[in-house]
């Protein structure tokens, strides 16, 4: 997403404080971060968070004693991090990095360090092609590092048209990748696992396992059903909920979005992988 569009307008404060602000937003936030703590390792380890937004995925990461660098291209929302920032205490403020740049341009922009975990929550559906800033994810993470990826789910395009009663829509969501972001303006596209699996593992990083994003909270709001965020009770009920069907099939794959989440192979690994790929390939071009 480029950077004209956030800049100038209110998106960022709606996106920051008011999408987040939402029970939908806290899911998201929660199930991710219960997900990643199943699979990071103890703190302080090194976090990146490409395309981090004004923090509401790696800030929490940093009050839990992880040494977080949060990578955005917009400074309108490098902005709100920013305030967001301020907002932690002293000790996690600490551990907090904040640098501008392009995720297709992660490595020069940290200067080629390597960290125990790469996330990118929420960006690869706004490329048009991927490979680029999955190259840079993969590379930023240190052998035997994770890559955390969450993106649009492509087997269930057609829920939000068929429960906004859109009938023509869903029925043409049924064949398309792509939709229009509602809020935003901009064009998204969505991802299976199978491909973002294999895309992940040409790059010598294996996939460890993928859960569900949003599946219920989903449904509702499409339905026009409004959450009070101010129902402690009510939420954290909705969370548990929504953690529970994140992790068990068939709900996982009927949610938006799914989180993958892979490990990087050591140096000698990869190239063994990358040896296999090429003769699995060429056999098939044999067998063919």
């Amino acid at each position: 997403m480029s950077d004209d569009t956030w800049a100038g307008t209110s998106l960022p404060d709606r996106f920051a404080d008011e999408a987040y602000a939402s029970v939908k937003g806290y899911v998201r936030t929660h199930v991710l971060h219960q997900q990643l703590l199943r699979h990071l390792p103890p703190a302080p380890a090194r976090v990146l968070d490409v395309g981090g937004g004004a923090g509401h995925q790696s800030f929490p990461l940093a009050q839990a004693g992880y040494d977080v660098t949060l990578l955005d291209s917009s400074p309108a929302m490098l902005d709100k991090a920013r305030q967001r920032l301020n907002r932690l205490p002293d000790q996690a403020r600490q551990r907090v990095t904040l640098v501008q740049a392009d995720g297709e341009n992660a490595d020069e922009a940290v200067k080629g360090a390597r960290f125990a975990a790469v996330l990118c929550h929420g960006v690869l559906g706004y490329q048009e092609h991927p490979e680029l800033l999955l190259d840079q994810l993969c590379r930023c993470a240190a052998d035997g590092g994770l890559v955390s990826i969450m993106t649009g789910n492509a087997r269930t395009m057609a829920v939000r048209p068929a429960l906004e009663r859109r009938w023509d829509d869903a029925l043409a969501a049924f064949d398309t990748r792509t939709e229009t972001v509602p809020g935003l303006g901009v064009r998204g596209r969505a991802d299976t696992v199978e491909e973002l699996s294999e895309l992940v593992r040409r790059r010598g990083v294996e996939p460890l396992c993928w859960y569900g994003v949003w599946l219920f909270v989903d449904w509702l709001e499409f339905c026009g059903v409004e959450l009070d965020p101010g129902d402690a009770e009510q939420v954290a009920a909705t969370v548990a909920v929504e953690l529970e069907a994140s992790q068990r099939d068939p709900y996982r794959q009927l949610s938006r979005a799914f989180h993958l989440v892979a490990r990087k192979l050591p140096s000698f690994s990869r190239g063994v992988a990358r040896l296999g790929v090429a003769s699995t390939n060429r056999a098939s071009v044999r067998h063919a």
